[in-house]
């Protein structure tokens, strides 16, 4: 069986939107179609660059197509759909303690070796808040699944002319071209929908600076620098809570009206109190965003924190964030997600 169209999903990050410059210039096949799903609050930047990769690619007979769920900032807000709300950093009264008097929070640890005499148990200091009372957790990362893949899926449905909820029959699918690299192979897998079936070009490209078979980011890089197109952004939501400390800096000191936006943003996820008495927050330090000591640590500071390699990892990835935008099917800010899991529905 051959497919019946040829797919790019289409992140608007530095791997997709080098491939959509290799189909235009014959590099590699055409596509019937580039897909990008709109979460209706990525930064300005990534419009402008997604206006201008789109009349590059109109005018080398690639149309693009936005599509979308609906708006995640409006969502996140509107406690009707806070089940797929922003994976945001929360702190809430601990679910495993309780208040005892002086010793502060503690839990009752019950004794292995309970001979029927005396207490049954012993009295500590609760191991998950410490004696607070109050537990550190992250919600779930479900906006992948939400306002991405479905988008995706039903503008694929679409494109094969089968709109949801039709049946589209087993013979009846989509190739579709990922923007996975060499240096993140491990997330190239099929997305596990009939009618969607993956394939990766930059894993077979040529001419790798290494002089190895497939593309890595840094070759994207370079490949899109050459043509004009270095400037290309990173796409993920104004408010994403996988930002890091210099990805919220260049937003305060560069972008001013996104940095109030999310500042806004963050206050108003605590601004009407919920039932379970839990606090969301975009920063990782649980403190408001403008708070929230994002500035550059000094060398000392830094070198005092690394005590090991896992302090080194935890505080490089609070200062550099998440590594990727928000691809579709490449996104690392969790667990790996898996197209079949998400309904087609709408």
């Amino acid at each position: 069986m051959s497919a019946a169209i040829r797919t790019l999903s289409l992140g608007a990050g530095v791997q997709s939107t080098a491939l959509v410059l290799l189909a235009c210039e014959g590099r590699i096949k055409p596509f019937d179609a580039a897909i990008f799903a709109d979460t209706g609050w990525e930064p300005q930047r990534v419009y402008d660059h997604l206006d201008r990769l789109t009349e590059y690619a109109d005018a080398h007979g690639l149309p693009i197509v936005r599509v979308s769920t609906s708006n995640i900032r409006d969502d996140a807000l509107d406690p009707a759909h806070r089940f797929v709300s922003l994976p945001t950093f929360t702190l809430g009264p601990c679910p495993t303690c309780i208040p005892h008097g002086h010793l502060g929070y503690v839990y009752d640890l019950p004794l292995p070796d309970y001979d029927g005499e005396g207490p049954s148990t012993y009295t500590g200091t609760c191991p998950k808040c410490r004696g607070t009372g109050e537990a550190q957790g992250m919600g779930r990362r479900q906006c992948t699944n939400e306002y991405k893949l479905k988008a995706v899926k039903r503008g694929t449905r679409d494109l094969l002319g089968y709109p949801h909820p039709q049946p589209i029959p087993r013979d009846v699918f989509a190739d579709q071209a990922v923007g996975i690299s060499r240096d993140e192979i491990g997330r190239a897998k099929d997305s596990g929908v009939n009618y969607l079936r993956s394939y990766f070009p930059l894993l077979d490209m040529p001419g790798a600076a290494d002089g190895r078979t497939g593309w890595t980011r840094a070759d994207c890089r370079r490949y899109l620098k050459a043509h004009g197109w270095g400037a290309t952004p990173r796409s993920a939501c104004v408010g994403c809570p996988f930002k890091g400390n210099r990805e919220w800096r260049e937003m305060r000191d560069n972008h001013p009206e996104e940095w109030a936006d999310a500042v806004a943003f963050d206050h108003a996820l605590r601004a009407v109190p919920r039932e379970d008495g839990i606090r969301e927050y975009l920063h990782a330090s649980r403190v408001p965003l403008d708070e929230a000591p994002i500035d550059r640590v000094t060398g000392h500071e830094w070198r005092s924190r690394q005590t090991d390699v896992f302090g080194q990892i935890a505080d490089a990835r609070l200062e550099n964030g998440d590594p990727d935008g928000c691809s579709p099917w490449a996104c690392r800010s969790g667990e790996p997600v898996v197209a079949a899991e998400v309904p087609d529905g709408a």
